[in-house]
């Protein structure tokens, strides 16, 4: 799943600016959602995102970076989130076309 984001605006930290950041694997660790309630992370709640985000990305992003980030660089996150949680199409299976 790891997927880079490369952010409009850079977070700037003390080691050098921030301008991409990957979302892990550990997105697929159910433990990533602990304390979290899933229909809040599917519906894109901005503060279960700020839980979670925290956890798989790398550099780890931090709630306070989160907060003061460009509303678009975080809808990619969401976004990224979201996209993950959908369910995968069935390989192989032939597409109906109503009549």
């Amino acid at each position: 799943m790891s997927q880079t984001i490369t952010l409009q605006t850079p977070l700037t930290r003390s080691g050098g600016d921030v301008t991409t950041v990957t979302i892990t694997d550990a997105l697929k660790q159910a433990g990533s959602l602990r304390g979290l309630k899933v229909y809040d992370v599917m519906t894109s709640d901005v503060d279960a995102l700020m839980t979670l985000i925290p956890r798989v990305t790398s550099p780890a992003l931090t709630q306070d970076e989160l907060r003061r980030m460009d509303v678009w660089d975080f809808c990619q996150f969401a976004n990224a989130v979201a996209t993950f949680l959908q369910p995968n199409s069935a390989p192989n299976e032939p597409e109906t076309v109503a009549e």
